[in-house]
């Protein structure tokens, strides 16, 4: 006899696996592995993720071979705090000054002696094309001076381009997007457009060498995929999102093709305007002419406590971490957001499954 109970038993199983189910249907795919070639890998960024461009760039200097930076600053500026990172790295005053270039590479070098990051010399070869707004009232041009010098104490002169704009905001510069702010503009998406300055074109054209013009036409996927599996720990305590995203052009599921990590800025993840940045920053119509795939990891806002976490991180604008708040190891080959994009990285370079 069937008794009240057990009938209860197999509604509520029931009911998880259908549950389960669904979750398990909605997860995003496994980010594939495709063969890349890492000898020309890239990165750029805007904002946070111009400083986590730069942080890329320097502790992997063996791996990457240039840096596009929209309103960032040098390496390590922060020195893991976060009035430095408010006050000498965003806004630098007679108070807060910014570190000399003697002090930042000293610093940069101690680090490369301790095995920490790569050997500086590796930056010898590079390129960097910087970017800096004369409205942009968050990052002070005086920081973008800085890291031009700090680049300089390697790269030759003509492998830093360094645009200055007066009229721009501190915003993602594109040519792409068809709802962008204006040239000044300073509010969400943080994506604005000044005139014909195709910030992403440019970045990849001088990292990279000439380029077949942008397609009209994308042709490729753009993937959402599962970060979680190239996380040490929760995502949530390393501020990372759960899925990001990567953009393949066609030709990229067949043949070998050069990888560009473009990290978003802060109030610009997923989590907060969608695929407004992948989609818009403009970087995809490049990446599908000319055989490059386009890797957005992604971060996501943290208050302060999270659900399940006992770690508190306040991340709120889920900015990628230049000044600490995911550990002590935050700008090394160590950093738990930097092992991450590097895990991805190898995966996108692994042989394909047949």
């Amino acid at each position: 006899m069937v008794t009240y109970t057990s009938t209860l038993r197999c509604l509520v199983a029931a009911f998880a696996a259908l549950f389960l189910s669904a979750h398990s249907a909605d997860a995003a795919a496994p980010l594939p592995a495709l063969g890349a070639e890492l000898r020309e890998l890239t990165v750029s960024g805007v904002s946070s993720g111009a400083y986590m461009a730069v942080q890329f760039q320097v502790a992997h200097s063996k791996l990457v071979h240039g840096a596009g930076v929209i309103a960032g600053g040098p390496y390590y500026c922060a020195e893991g705090s976060t009035r430095q990172a408010l006050t000498r790295c965003m806004s630098p005053s007679s108070w807060a000054p910014l570190p000399s270039v003697a002090e930042l590479r000293a610093t940069a070098e101690a680090l490369a002696s301790s095995g920490r990051i790569d050997p500086l010399d590796n930056l010898r070869d590079d390129k960097a094309w910087l970017f800096a707004g004369g409205k942009d009232s968050i990052v002070a041009t005086a920081v973008m001076d800085r890291l031009a010098a700090f680049y300089g104490q390697w790269m030759a002169p003509a492998a830093i381009h360094f645009v200055k704009l007066p009229d721009a905001g501190h915003a993602m510069i594109s040519v792409v997007d068809p709802q962008a702010n204006v040239c000044s503009s300073e509010q969400s998406p943080f994506i604005n457009r000044c005139g014909d300055l195709d910030a992403a074109g440019e970045i990849l054209a001088h990292l990279l060498g000439p380029l077949q013009p942008p397609t009209v036409t994308l042709h490729g996927e753009l993937l959402s995929f599962d970060q979680r599996p190239f996380i040490d720990g929760k995502p949530i305590d390393a501020g990372l999102a759960d899925e990001a995203y990567a953009y393949v052009p066609q030709a990229c599921r067949s043949t070998s093709c050069r990888v560009h990590v473009v990290f978003h800025g802060c109030r610009q993840s997923a989590a907060q305007i969608g695929r407004r940045f992948v989609e818009g920053a403009g970087y995809n119509n490049w990446a599908e002419s000319n055989r490059i795939i386009v890797l957005y990891p992604q971060t996501v806002p943290r208050y302060g406590a999270a659900m399940g976490s006992w770690k508190w991180l306040n991340n709120p604008f889920a900015c990628w971490d230049w000044w600490g708040y995911s550990g002590s190891d935050y700008h090394t080959r160590d950093g738990v957001q930097i092992k991450a994009v590097r895990a991805m990285i190898e995966r996108l370079a692994a042989p394909r499954q047949p």
